[in-house]
């Protein structure tokens, strides 16, 4: 007699029976799951697995689509493999590089061309794809002996994902196959390549943009934007990358076993204090002018020690900066907007008295001495405790906020006389040739471990309100981003491989019984990837030390 297992349907609320060993595509037609997308794939026990994933123990299982992130990250995958698989049957000794997310896709070069990417190339590639996706075909996920998929991989020209396979340290390991080629991703993909709906290729600079979906719409590309200054600063880093010789996760871990991560973190740090006093020598440069320098960028990007550090380097060049804080200018609490769920909104540009503030910096620049204002948030009142403000000759007031890039900010200050800094950490290396690593991830790791050793939020906590801090990004920073006149990259080329020793336990603490357990487990196994370097030569100076403890600002 055949064996039945039970399962529980999160999207029916059923618990059924069914046969050792059937699929989740299985389940979902026998369940008739209605979805008004496409369904993608599933959470098992909080776990994302794709549609041929068998089930051979009792699960709870929610079929996922790509309106949720892991099915996004589904497709995205599946995508790429595709293109990967285009561009040899279109070129065979061409090698693809996904370098960064930007313009609302995936900026690709390709190396080998020998000649300059055209319009034509971006035509001929997304014709294959279409080829490719229209003859539906299956992507086979295979645990293999590490030994073998090492050989799979080097054989294919991969070698970076073979020297990370290196240092696995399990007897087996997952290797994709397309048809005739053999990849690896970090995740699970679709069941075919029919399942991919919708795409966009189009030149972009010196490469390509492969365009994908909006989030929850399969029928819709997202706009690509031109993002010129946030490419230019991906291009300076790639640079620095370069200087460093550590551009990905095998030459980051090649560096700690040659013993090269004191110098790693004594370049980084230098190039980090470089490009700092540029920014301070073109502020001073502007000085007839310039008043205020506005700083912005999203969460945990170290934008408070950028702030610190860009005022020492000010004061090298006879400028004092001073300090205004934004919180302090909020409108009393019967006046803060509310957000769409009915709360109180701080992060709206309508929390703050625009008036008030603008009339304050109008005055502390024509000389005069102010009341600093004090927001009482217990009271939800704007006090003041005697302390005033002046700017003399050599003053330069700082402020650092969300809305520092939004002109509608300090709609009565002349632009002439500000200076707009986007500050956010763009992470530098690559897991391999086709796997970008997120900046999204990296400050996330941020800020688990500052919020864990600061504010006494664990890493369940955080990952809850992380996607409701994207979404004030997503509003408030990032559609103003271009509006900066220089971006700093805070992100630091060694960093990941000295937080994976905090953020790892941290991450283990999140229970397989919440929604959140895929996200954490999803990180422990992007971090484990890297060797751990410690944090003993890190200077207290570090934007790290924000997050890690140590530093020797006052925050």
């Amino acid at each position: 007699m055949a064996k039945n297992i039970e399962i529980r349907c999160v999207n029916s609320n059923r618990d059924c029976e069914f046969p050792l060993g059937i699929t989740l595509a299985e389940i979902a037609q026998s369940l008739s799951v209605e979805n008004p997308r496409k369904i993608l794939g599933a959470y098992v026990n909080h776990r994302p697995k794709p549609l041929d994933y068998e089930i051979v123990k009792p699960r709870m299982i929610e079929f996922i689509d790509y309106s949720c992130r892991d099915g996004q990250r589904m497709y995205l995958r599946t995508l790429s493999f595709i293109l990967f698989s285009a561009i040899r049957n279109i070129w065979p000794e061409v090698k693809l590089k996904i370098d960064h997310a930007i313009s609302k896709g995936y900026y690709c070069e390709l190396e080998h061309l020998d000649r300059t990417f055209t319009e034509e190339d971006a035509w001929l590639i997304k014709e294959e794809m279409g080829t490719i996706i229209r003859q539906n075909i299956p992507i086979e996920r295979k645990m293999v002996p590490t030994e073998t998929a090492i050989a799979l991989l080097e054989e294919n020209g991969l070698s970076r994902k073979a020297e990370l396979y290196r240092g696995y340290g399990r007897l087996y390991a997952p290797i994709f196959r397309l048809g005739d080629h053999v990849n690896f991703f970090y995740g699970h993909m679709l069941v075919s390549t029919g399942c991919v709906r919708s795409f966009g290729i189009e030149k972009y600079y010196d490469g390509f943009l492969l365009r994908f979906p909006v989030l929850g719409n399969l029928d819709e590309l997202e706009p690509a934007i031109k993002q010129d200054k946030l490419f230019g600063i991906f291009r300076e880093h790639k640079k620095w990358a370069e200087i460093l010789g550590v551009e990905d996760i095998p030459r980051l871990n090649s560096a700690k076993t040659n013993n090269r991560q004191s110098d790693l973190i004594k370049i980084s740090e230098a190039l980090h204090e470089k490009k700092i006093a540029e920014i301070a020598t073109e502020i001073t440069k502007r000085r007839d002018h310039v008043n205020i320098v506005l700083i912005a960028g999203p969460s945990s990007s170290g934008k408070t020690t950028f702030s610190r550090r860009l005022s020492i380097q000010l004061a090298v060049n006879g400028l004092h900066a001073i300090e205004v804080s934004v919180d302090n200018f909020f409108v009393d609490r019967e006046h803060t907007p509310k957000d769409e769920t009915g709360n109180l909104d701080f992060e709206a540009l309508e929390a703050i008295d625009i008036p008030y503030l603008n009339d304050f910096l109008l005055r502390l620049m024509a000389g005069e001495e102010l009341p600093i204002p004090r927001f009482d948030f217990q009271t939800g009142q704007r006090k003041f405790n005697g302390k005033t403000m002046k700017m003399e000759k050599d003053n330069i007031l700082i402020i650092e906020g969300i809305h520092g890039l939004n002109p509608n900010l300090t709609p009565k200050i002349d632009s002439e006389n500000t200076y707009r800094i986007f500050v956010s950490a763009l992470t530098q290396i690559s897991i391999d040739e086709h796997t970008y690593i997120p900046t999204t991830d990296n400050r996330l790791l941020r800020r688990i471990i500052r919020d864990s050793k600061y504010r006494g939020y664990d890493a369940l906590t955080t990952i809850q309100r992380w996607p409701s801090v994207r979404r004030g990004e997503e509003k408030h920073i990032f559609p103003y981003q271009e509006n900066a006149d220089i971006m700093f990259n805070s992100a630091l080329i060694y960093e990941l491989a000295v937080i994976k020793k905090y953020a790892s336990p941290l991450l283990k603490q999140v229970k397989e019984n919440t929604p959140e357990y895929s996200e954490a487990v999803r990180l422990l196994i992007f971090i484990s990837y890297f060797d751990a370097i410690p944090e003993e030569e890190i200077p207290p100076t570090s934007v790290l030390r924000e997050f890690l403890g140590g530093s020797s600002f006052i925050y």
